[in-house]
């Protein structure tokens, strides 16, 4: 059905392999000519495993019901930017509350496959809501290493209530990968970071999803961080195009924060690979990554697409946040926002054909990062308990 191929060398490895012995990472590809296709774009009935015959695993998946997220028309957007059509695919209402549940279906289905009894990530802070939970639903050990004090305390909440196991480290998140990556060399767990090869095809299923619902956009735009979701949906599309389901491509988008931005510094300068962020700083704590994984494939689908990277400040991605929440009632954490940020930045400098169709995807929820909230909205005001002192307020 597939083979686990080196992007970089073309080597074939077993499931239990990561990265190819030259250091490149590994992807899934199926075998198109010998899978019959058991689904239609009909706008039914859309979840990630009504894909399944696209879907690499054996055995029945441990799912929450995830996918299925809602595909919004921004209709105030769109008269804002000026463009035809925007469309705005919220992963944030996903089971744990962000587009990981995707990639945590799959991985954990393929970690039960493979008879692994614990599974283990580094985090900023949505991989390791999502794996917890469904590392319970699986019935298996979950650990979780996040750089300390830099994680949102919604996502922290989430992997401790489902049982993981949470270590805080004294650096940022690609330490934490780099040592979780040898813990579970030494101790058998499996990785279920993006370098996985089998999380992204369950995050490809935002663009069957996508295409079952109206066909292909022109364009989407995502945020980056560890560049999996970006890969993942080129990857997507293209299973599709080259299975003739669709016709065209749609252009790649990635949008990143100016603190944290090695792939569009590459993209910038039209390199294929990226120099690393030592010391990665944004709001936006989910893609607060310095030197990303799945950097090569990203970049891959970008070119390949005749796409774009673009950078946006913590207060363009403030002001998309809230422009979200309070014009078409969507309510994001502010990495997600950053597509949206990125869209009107594009737009503002003619970068986006009027007459385009776009898909933004936010990838978490606004219960993600409820700090951030308070800090730019403010607490609320408190007053006497009177209906005179209630009104003087809702007047001033």
């Amino acid at each position: 059905m597939y083979r686990l191929t080196c992007i970089e060398c073309g080597r074939e490895w077993d499931d239990e392999h990561y990265t190819c012995e030259c250091g490149g990472l590994l992807e899934v590809r199926l075998n198109l000519d010998e899978i019959e296709v058991d689904f239609r774009l009909d706008g039914q009935n859309i979840t990630v495993w009504k894909y399944r015959s696209l879907l690499p695993v054996k055995i029945n998946p441990v799912t929450l019901r995830e996918g299925g997220t809602p595909l919004y028309r921004a209709e105030k957007l769109e008269k804002e930017i000026g463009v035809r059509r925007v469309y705005v695919k919220h992963e944030g209402l996903n089971p744990s509350g962000s587009f990981k549940d995707r990639g945590m279906t799959v991985g954990v289905t393929k970690a039960i496959e493979l008879g692994k009894k614990a599974v283990a990530c580094a985090s900023t802070g949505n991989t390791s809501a999502s794996m917890a939970m469904y590392a319970a639903k699986a019935g298996i050990n979950a650990y979780v290493l996040l750089p300390a004090g830099k994680v949102a305390l919604g996502k922290v909440a989430q992997a401790l209530m489902h049982g993981a196991k949470v270590i805080g480290i004294k650096g940022n998140f690609d330490d934490a990968l780099r040592i979780v990556r040898e813990v579970c060399g030494k101790e058998g767990l499996y990785l279920l970071n993006s370098v996985n090869p089998f999380r992204p095809e369950g995050q490809k299923t935002i663009a069957f999803e996508i295409a079952d619902e109206i066909g292909v956009p022109d364009r989407v735009v995502l945020p980056v961080g560890n560049a999996g979701n970006i890969s993942a949906i080129y990857k997507g599309f293209r299973e599709l195009y080259e299975l003739g389901i669709i016709d065209a491509m749609p252009k790649m988008t990635g949008i990143q924060a100016e603190g944290a931005a090695p792939i569009y510094r590459a993209f910038k300068e039209r390199r294929d690979y990226i120099e690393p962020v030592e010391n990665p700083e944004t709001v936006a704590t989910a893609i607060r990554i310095g030197n990303p994984v799945n950097a090569r494939k990203a970049l891959r689908a970008i070119y390949d697409t005749d796409g774009v990277a673009e950078i946006v400040s913590d207060g363009e991605i403030i002001e998309a946040q809230k422009l979200l929440a309070a014009k078409e009632g969507i309510g994001v954490e502010p990495a997600s926002a950053a597509s949206v940020a990125g869209l009107r930045k594009l737009a503002d400098r003619g970068m986006i054909d009027p007459d385009e169709t776009i898909v933004c995807v936010v990838t978490g929820n606004l219960l993600k990062d409820p700090e951030t909230v308070v800090k730019v909205c403010g607490e609320p005001v408190t007053v006497e308990a009177s209906v005179e002192a209630v009104l003087e307020v809702m007047k001033s």
